[in-house]
Order: C-alpha cells, then sequence, then structure tokens
C-alpha cells in the first residue's frame, strides 16, 4: 500500500485513468481548434470561390449597367453593389449564378433609372464642356462611348426605365423575356412589348427612301468630319454657296446673329465649332439624318441639316431644351 493506504496496483490505475482522461480532453480540444480551423479554412476557400466566379461575370455585368445607365461610374457602382449582395445571400439558395447577377444588376440599375426619372434631370440644359480648356474626356467614358455610341446612348436615354431595362436585356443581350419579366413588374407577354416599343424608337422610321438617305447621310458625315479636322477647304468643299445657318440664342455669344449666311462666313464659324465637333456622332434628326452633340453621350446641341444638291444647304442649331426634347432622334443603321 501507499502512505495514503490506497493498493500500489489501484493507484496506478488510478493515474494510468488521470492520464487517459487527460489525453482524451487534450484530444477534444484539439480536434475543437482542427475543426474550428476547418471550418475557419473553409469559409475563406468559399469566399475565394464566391469571388472568382463573380470576377468571371464582372465584365458582362458591367457592360449590362453601362447600357442601362449610359455612365460608367454609375455602372461600376451598380456591380459593386452586385457583389455586396452576393456575400449577404447563402449560394446554396443561388441555382444559377449568372442569371442570378443579372437580375440583381438589372434590379439596381431599374431603380437608379426610376430615381433618375423622378428628379426629371434635365441634363440638356447644362453648358457643353469645352474641350480647349478641359483637357480629353475621361478615358473611361470615351470607351463607354466607343463600345455603345454615342447616338444609341442619347436615344436609350429618352426611354423609360422599364422601356431600356427590356430592351436592353433582350436586343443587347439575349435574356429571354420570362427572366425580364419578373425585373420589371411585368407578364413575359408584357415585357416584350416594352422591348418591342423601344426597339422602334431606337430605330426609327427615316422620312426618305433608302437612296436619297444614304447620300444625305455622306453629306452630314462629311461636314461633321470637315468640322472635328477644323479643315477650312473641306469645309468650302461641302457647304451650298448660300447656306444659312441658325441657331437658338444659348448657343452664341451675346451679340452673335442668329442668323449667318454664305459658305465662306460659315466655313470659318464652323472651324471653331470644330472644337466641340468631337462630341458629335450622325443619327436620325425628325427622320432625316442630322448630328448630336452629346459629351458622354449627353445631349447638349442638335444640328438639323437640309441637304441639297449634294451638299449642305442650311442647318439649324437647337439647344433649347424644350425644342430638343420635341425631336424625334433615333439611331441610323449600320
Amino acid at each position: 500500500m501507499d502512505r495514503n493506504g490506497v493498493p500500489e496496483a489501484a493507484a496506478g490505475r488510478v493515474a494510468a485513468g488521470e492520464r487517459t482522461a487527460g489525453r482524451a480532453a487534450a484530444g477534444r480540444v484539439a480536434a475543437g481548434w482542427v475543426a474550428a480551423g476547418e471550418t475557419t479554412a473553409g469559409r475563406a476557400a468559399s469566399e475565394a470561390a464566391a469571388a472568382a466566379r463573380f470576377e468571371a461575370e464582372r465584365g458582362r455585368l458591367r457592360a449590362i449597367a453601362q447600357r442601362m445607365l449610359g455612365s460608367t461610374g454609375e455602372a461600376e457602382d451598380a456591380v459593386q453593389e452586385a457583389w455586396l449582395r452576393l456575400v449577404r445571400t447563402d449560394e446554396a439558395e443561388i441555382d444559377n449564378l449568372p442569371g442570378w447577377l443579372t437580375t440583381v444588376v438589372s434590379r439596381i440599375c431599374l431603380d437608379l433609372l426610376r430615381a433618375r426619372a423622378a428628379r426629371r434631370e434635365e441634363p440638356t440644359g447644362e453648358a457643353l464642356p469645352d474641350p480647349s480648356g478641359g483637357g480629353p474626356e475621361p478615358e473611361r467614358e470615351a470607351l463607354l462611348i466607343e463600345s455603345v455610341g454615342r447616338a444609341l446612348l442619347v436615344v436609350l436615354d429618352r426611354l423609360g426605365p422599364a422601356e431600356r431595362v427590356a430592351f436592353v436585356l433582350h436586343d443587347g443581350f439575349a435574356v429571354p423575356f420570362d427572366r425580364i419579366a419578373p425585373i420589371v413588374g411585368r407578364t413575359p407577354a408584357a415585357a416584350k412589348k416594352l422591348a418591342s416599343r423601344a426597339r422602334q424608337r431606337v430605330r426609327g422610321t427615316a422620312a426618305l427612301p433608302p437612296e436619297p438617305l444614304a447620300g444625305h447621310r455622306r453629306v452630314v458625315e462629311a461636314f461633321l468630319a470637315a468640322a472635328r479636322g477644323g479643315d477650312l477647304a473641306a469645309l468650302l468643299a461641302v457647304l451650298a454657296p448660300d447656306v444659312v445657318r441658325r441657331a437658338d440664342p444659348a448657343v452664341l455669344a451675346p451679340g452673335r446673329d442668329l442668323v449667318a449666311r454664305g459658305a465662306e462666313v460659315i466655313a470659318r464659324e464652323t472651324t471653331v465649332f470644330g472644337r466641340r465637333a468631337r462630341y458629335g456622332a450622325v443619327a436620325l434628326v425628325d427622320g432625316v439624318p442630322g448630328i448630336l452633340i452629346a459629351p458622354d453621350g449627353r445631349l447638349r446641341l442638335v444640328l438639323r441639316m437640309a441637304v441639297g444638291d449634294g451638299r449642305v444647304a442650311g442647318y439649324e442649331v437647337i439647344a433649347d431644351p424644350v425644342r430638343l426634347a420635341a425631336l424625334d432622334l433615333a439611331v441610323l443603321p449600320g
């Protein structure tokens, strides 16, 4: 026996039991640490996988948002918001991640468009930026213009929010109407009508037969190219000798005549205007080719052109917001 009266064999068994229990407890603690580590590692791996899947969709989502909003900055914000919503959502509940992300981004854009409409924004009343003092367009906005088209951005800006979303999703990204319908809160048939109505407004209706329309377009494009280059000789070649230019008062400096006459006078005037012609795009204006001046796709001026005998016979520069809103604008066929 030991000094406490416990048989030595029994004492050994107790000590062994304590050691075994201690090892078991330590094992349980260690197992807990491993499990916790595995959970943390698993969570990190899951988040990394979700981020990778999202990044694979980012370019497409940005393109959708850019066409819906007409702004690269707002589009990037919409895509980032979609990522935050994905992080807060259990991915087990998402059957089709690309479709889910398309829906989320589209709804965010639709909310922004509706808020814009509620504020009744009138960008046409803003002053034109001055390229001579303001430097080049921001690169990201220039890329947006290049990828979407200045005239299309202007025309899209005239669509209602639901029309714009339905048109962009279906005609731009081949999203079926049964998926568009819940985004815009309509039936599939109603969503199809929204897209059809938007398509008609984007394409417009030419007021001239195809051949005269093409000839008119060539003259207007030549005028715009000469104005952009400040090419006096090219301007004199495309302007009729008795050409007439009319303009809204807001376009001209105080004291300038609202009407100018003669190719020489108007050509020299246009070389000055050419600094802003970089923002121009040829489009249908009331059914015939004209010029939209739209920095970053936001309409500021319209040149309504008259063509005769292969030259510019006259044009009117429209800047008044009420008059601009009344114009029928559409994209010329490619």
